[in-house]
């Protein structure tokens, strides 16, 4: 196995800049093999990680060598594995998880929501330094997503909360059969009904008309709900209703498309987050506010979904040449 060895020394003198390395090498999860040796896995992040240390370290006056190192005795490696167990993070983790997962269905939900947030960011912090996942993670994360739909479901009774664990299969259809329909989803549009509602109109009924539902319960039965329990196109899995009617009409191939939805995606139920979220929604919180009904909305989201798609598109091609 693969390792790096960060061997250093800084002047005694110099006490900001040693505090300010120390809070650095720790953040990044290093092993301390004694003082001034330290150890990380081989990779990528972890040698700039290193490496911007090693600039700090000349910078304030010390030494410093960035050594590779290659293990091939199992039992060193596995004793150097241990220095990176990660199981008492986890652990106290699990401690503020089970409290704030006992609370969700009596306490204030944008209390609950707060200190979720502050859970995720923990969650994060751990999993950044975590460099040999095991069950324990994945534990964590089932948990997180436990807690978040139940939080959801207190804010948003009307939002689809199909569990995240599930994996419904996704049916492949035929867009010509689904052509002139009337669409129906909750009013009050946001990020995963309007961007889904733009791609309908775009890419698989372009005639499609749209119908703004008060409450799910009054989805007209001729029409096609989407992004409510019980619609016809919705929540399965992990994917929010964007990404199962680009999968449900064979559209997944469309590099530009399945960027927008990785966007949605965490705008709706949070994730990994691409670089455009924080701009694209603040511009549709600014629609939000600006037009007078759901229709006006569509409109002018639709402009900006329009303008987006077409950048990607042609970052894409760029990147194919």
């Amino acid at each position: 196995m693969h390792w790096l060895l960060l061997v250093m020394s800084l002047p005694t003198r110099n006490a900001t800049a040693r505090m300010r390395i120390w809070r650095a090498l720790k953040q990044a999860g290093c092993a301390a093999l004694r003082d001034g040796v330290y150890l990380l896995p081989a990779g990528a992040a972890t040698q700039r990680a290193f490496e911007a240390q090693v600039q700090e370290i000349l910078a304030a006056g010390g030494s410093a060598h960035l050594l590779p190192l290659e293990m091939s005795d199992a039992a060193q490696n596995e004793q150097f594995r241990r220095l990176f167990d990660r199981a008492v993070d986890y652990a106290e983790l699990k401690r503020v998880l089970d409290g704030l997962r006992g609370k969700v269905k009596r306490g204030a939900p944008t209390v609950l929501a707060r200190e979720l947030m502050q859970a995720r960011k923990a969650f994060a912090a751990v999993v950044a330094v975590d460099y040999f996942p095991g069950a324990a993670r994945e534990q964590l994360q089932a948990l997180l997503d436990e807690i978040a739909q139940g939080i959801e479901a207190r804010l948003n009774p009307h939002e689809p909360h199909a569990p995240h664990a599930a994996n419904g299969n996704i049916q492949h259809l035929d867009a010509a059969a689904y052509q002139g329909r009337l669409w129906a989803t909750r009013k009050g549009l946001w990020v995963d009904r309007m961007a889904s509602a733009w791609l309908i109109q775009r890419f698989i009924d372009t005639e499609a008309r749209f119908k703004w539902l008060a409450k799910p319960a009054d989805c007209p039965k001729r029409s096609l709900g989407f992004d409510f329990d019980g619609a016809a196109f919705t929540h399965v899995g992990q994917r929010v209703t964007f990404e199962v009617l680009a999968a449900s009409f064979g559209l997944e191939e469309d590099a530009a498309l399945m960027r927008i939805g990785a966007i949605v995606h965490y705008l709706d139920v949070g994730g990994v987050m691409p670089p455009e979220a924080a701009g694209l929604e603040a511009v549709l919180k600014g629609l939000r506010e600006t037009s007078k009904n759901d229709d006006a909305l569509l409109v002018a989201a639709a402009a900006v979904l329009d303008g987006l798609y077409v950048a990607f598109r042609k970052s894409e091609i760029l990147a194919t040449n």
